[in-house]
């Protein structure tokens, strides 16, 4: 258990994590975070800014590679994803709890669907946790491929661009800005899960 606290505290240091890792680091997290199931408690949204306050900052990235490369893995992520759905089907609602897989967060992606349809695929990337099952529950519903690909490419580079030029803009705009990164982090991560907490009341209301 500590080994895996002091994993967990490492990934969510971020400027260190990305000047460590470089682009392969940040690739791997972000395909694995939308392309696996276990990958949900990935930091995501942070992540990507973070990357491009860097980039903005100290020259350790390129933005515009950033951009590209992260697209890409968070489309083949997405893919991924949807292929682990259609092969796997509704043995994967049955899997038992653990500590990476809970059944409550599929429970949750379903619901999204069923508020906002095939747009799910594209809302969701800006939603932690749902971002990560969506894919998987639109494999599970046997969503047209095409359908979904062209909602999976337009959420992906959306999202990637979205979150990385959000933190290159801040580095510009706000002198010094890498030195309270953590404050940086700390208010993405409180504003990404806002969607999460609004639809949970909404689900609190109707039952």
């Amino acid at each position: 258990m500590e080994v895996l606290y002091e994993w967990v505290t490492r990934l969510y240091q971020l400027d260190e994590l990305i000047r460590w890792g470089g682009y392969t680091v940040l690739a791997v997290i972000v395909f694995a975070e939308t392309g696996l199931l276990a990958g949900f408690f990935l930091p995501g949204d942070s992540l990507l800014v973070a990357a491009g306050l860097l980039a903005s900052t100290d020259g350790v990235l390129d933005v515009r590679r950033l951009v590209l490369l992260l697209s890409a893995a968070a489309i083949l992520g997405d893919s991924t994803g949807y292929a682990l759905g259609y092969h796997l089907g509704p043995k994967i609602f049955s899997r038992e709890d653990s500590r990476f897989f809970h059944r409550d967060h599929l429970a949750r992606t379903q619901r999204f669907y069923e508020r906002y349809g095939a747009k799910t695929i594209v809302l969701a990337r800006f939603v932690p946790i749902v971002r990560t099952f969506a894919p998987t529950v639109a494999g599970v519903g046997r969503m047209a491929y095409r359908k979904f690909l062209a909602f999976n490419v337009a959420g992906g580079i959306g999202w990637v661009a979205g979150m990385t030029l959000t933190g290159y803009w801040l580095g510009h705009a706000v002198p010094n800005l890498e030195q309270h990164l953590h404050w940086v982090i700390a208010a993405v991560i409180a504003v990404s899960f806002l969607p999460i907490l609004r639809e949970w009341r909404a689900h609190c209301k109707e039952g």
